[in-house]
């Protein structure tokens, strides 16, 4: 018996509705939650984690430790959080959040640049990471949490790449390289911005409904893979 569980940044995935009406109010899995439950039991019967990288994820997780320094000097995060390294899980979901603060969960985005930097947002737009905290706010047991998005300097390896793809194959001259350098290590650095310009903080409160209907999914996807499984005869 494969027991599903659902990581917690995972779970927009299985949540989503089909996409006809029929599927919907006969109470079928989606498209997408199929794939997921696909995937995961691939991962499962070969032993094997497929892995997703872009430079989007890989400034996310490079910066994450000096986006809470950062929070923690505009005061936004106490002096004494730290970056947790945790996992919880109970019998439907499981993860690690980035922040508990005891009074609440804390889930850091560090944008790519200013123009994927949520400025003018009134209100949390994003429903993948509000299910996300959601999952977060069950295992940790805490009624508020905050998704906060983070504009930090880019590490110097990625930069290092974004003015490589931008000259490959390109003859510059000496003075044009400089000039796409200089403009390239400008674009990603932050820090004499008002740090205003640099977070911004959006509430979303638990909700115990969702997580009654996350665990109901998540039994959903286990009758799936139960199915897929019966398929192949294992």
């Amino acid at each position: 018996m494969y027991k599903f569980k659902i990581r917690c940044s995972a779970i927009s995935q299985i949540m989503t509705d089909p996409k006809t009406k029929k599927a919907k109010e006969a109470g079928e899995l989606s498209q997408t939650a199929k794939t997921y439950c696909e995937t995961w039991l691939k991962e499962q019967l070969y032993k094997q984690r497929k892995e997703f990288s872009s430079k989007y994820t890989e400034k996310g997780n490079q910066t994450e430790d000096s986006s809470i320094d950062f929070l923690k000097d505009q005061g936004v995060l106490g002096a004494f959080d730290q970056k947790n390294e945790e996992y919880k899980s109970n019998d439907y979901i499981g993860g690690t959040c980035d922040v508990d603060t005891i009074k609440d969960i804390v889930d850091l985005k560090n944008s790519w640049d200013c123009f994927s930097f949520p400025l003018f947002q009134t209100s949390n737009k994003n429903k993948a990471y509000e299910w996300q905290l959601q999952g977060y706010m069950e295992l940790w047991q805490r009624e508020t949490s905050r998704l906060i998005y983070c504009l930090t300097n880019t590490p110097e390896e990625l930069v290092d790449k974004e003015i490589y793809y931008a000259t490959n194959e390109k003859e510059l001259t000496k003075e044009e390289y400089e000039e796409i350098e200089t403009k390239t290590r400008a674009k990603h650095n932050y820090s004499n911005l008002d740090p205003i310009l640099r977070y911004k903080i959006f509430s979303i409160e638990r909700d115990k409904s969702k997580a009654e209907s996350i665990k109901a999914r998540v039994a959903q996807c286990q009758t799936y893979i139960n199915y897929l499984l019966n398929q192949i005869g294992y």
